[in-house]
């Protein structure tokens, strides 16, 4: 009789990019014979992935550490967090191990030391396209991990190194495998997407019967020959990026951009260090619409960085209000240890400054979201299901990302499932959510 499978429980924290090396720890474990257990306390080890962007990421990655120590006892450590392990080990010295991001064999041999597999291959089967922590229908698709750019806010080139871009044909095989295990969506991530492949000079790499280039466009391209939602992520700038939109029209990828602008203000940008010249963006997203004028694009923006005057907060807000992005996020700024920007000698905004800013900001946006939303009712759009539900379920449009932008909530006769893409007619709509009628 076989010994009962050890059983790992998992808490994975951060980006879609820590989720996806959530995803490859617990695929090369499952694929081992271990379980996945749903609490800490009935579980023989508990991992910890954690994030160390910003301090309020840090201590939230503490207090799920702390609570894995007190539930259960034993804990590995990993992630953002493990890159510089000081502070966890002083917090919690008994942690088992602590390895940094991307180190999946540091953590699948700290499991073993502490709980030896028990693996029986006619049991223990792992799909070939892994195990996947999002639902079936969606999956990331890391291409790169790492940075080249160094802006002064921020510490991922420190934690996660630099720019290290996977094969083309090695993307594009995952790829190929998701979509025949019935993913009907792609959301391509890394840190940097548009500079796919910088580090190894576009090398190409074999795909099916021919060469392919590891690049940004010749990605587009190919994933969008798969007959699937193709979703592009943490995109900047860069002049090449233009290709890519006729595809879009095209219908080949989403007429979806997420470019972390982070502000507007050449002074904000500079003292950022931000990376792709921005001061003709709003030139180029114009052209942008004119080949694709279903184009949406999502962003995210900082205010009360360091030095931002009033005029700063101005100029950010008029420019949105010209740019007219359809989805936006904003965060106050806060002081990452070890980033360079807390060494730039510029004056701190007050907190209540920050609030008050935030606030302004998102009022605008409200107003610009609000105006584009609403064109879209009385018009017909095609809409991925996400829940089912007795007589609505919730979806999304190709101009909607999972978790963070907008939804569509569809009333249907027929049951939708979970991954079903639906044609609705939308007819109403609120600040940022969609509600139609599956036709």
């Amino acid at each position: 009789m076989n010994a009962v499978a050890p059983k790992i429980s998992f808490v994975s924290l951060g980006c879609p990019k820590a989720l996806v090396d959530s995803e490859r720890i617990i695929t090369s474990l499952r694929s081992e014979g271990y379980e996945l257990s749903k609490s800490h306390a009935g579980a023989d080890l508990v991992i910890v992935n954690t994030c160390g962007f910003l301090d309020s990421a840090k201590a939230e990655s503490l207090e799920a550490i702390g609570a894995a120590m007190s539930e259960n006892g034993k804990v590995i450590v990993t992630g953002c967090m493990g890159a510089e392990p000081e502070q966890i080990r002083d917090a919690f010295p008994n942690v088992l191990a602590i390895t940094g991001p991307q180190a999946y064999e540091s953590v699948v041999s700290a499991v073993h030391q502490a709980v030896p597999p028990r693996h029986d291959p006619f049991v223990d089967l792992v799909p070939d396209h892994g195990i996947k922590l999002t639902p079936r229908h969606y999956a990331y698709l890391k291409i790169s991990e790492g940075c080249n750019n160094r802006c002064s806010f921020c510490i991922i080139p420190k934690l996660r190194g630099d720019l290290v871009s996977r094969p083309i044909g090695e993307v594009l095989r995952e790829a190929e495998k998701l979509v025949k295990a019935g993913v009907k969506e792609l959301l391509v991530i890394s840190q940097d997407t548009s500079a796919y492949g910088l580090d190894i000079k576009y090398a190409p790499s074999m795909w099916q019967d021919r060469e392919v280039r590891t690049r940004f466009f010749e990605l587009a391209r190919e994933l969008g020959q798969m007959g699937i939602w193709v979703r592009m992520h943490y995109v900047y700038p860069y002049p090449h990026v233009d290709e890519v939109i006729p595809l879009m029209q095209e219908g080949l990828i989403l007429p979806y951009l997420d470019i972390p602008f982070q502000h507007a203000s050449p002074n904000v940008l500079k003292a950022m260090k931000r990376p792709a010249h921005q001061d003709r963006t709003l030139d180029r997203l114009r052209k942008w619409r004119e080949i694709c004028p279903d184009l949406a694009i999502r962003s995210t923006f900082i205010v009360g960085f360091p030095g931002e005057t009033e005029e700063d907060v101005q100029f950010l807000i008029d420019w949105l209000k010209e740019a007219k992005l359809e989805r936006v996020g904003c965060f106050k700024y806060e002081p990452v240890k070890g980033a360079p920007a807390n060494d730039l000698g510029l004056a701190l905004v007050p907190e209540e400054e920050k609030e008050a800013r935030w606030h302004r900001f998102m009022k605008a946006q409200a107003e610009i979201s609000t105006r584009i939303v609403k064109n879209r009712v009385g018009k017909r759009i095609s809409v991925i299901i996400d829940e089912a539900g007795p007589t609505v379920a919730k979806g999304r449009s190709k101009w909607d990302a999972p978790e963070i932008d907008g939804n569509v909530y569809v009333a249907s006769r027929r049951p939708l499932r979970a991954g079903d893409i639906v044609t609705v007619k939308i007819e109403r709509a609120d600040a940022y959510d969609l509600h139609g009628v599956a036709v």
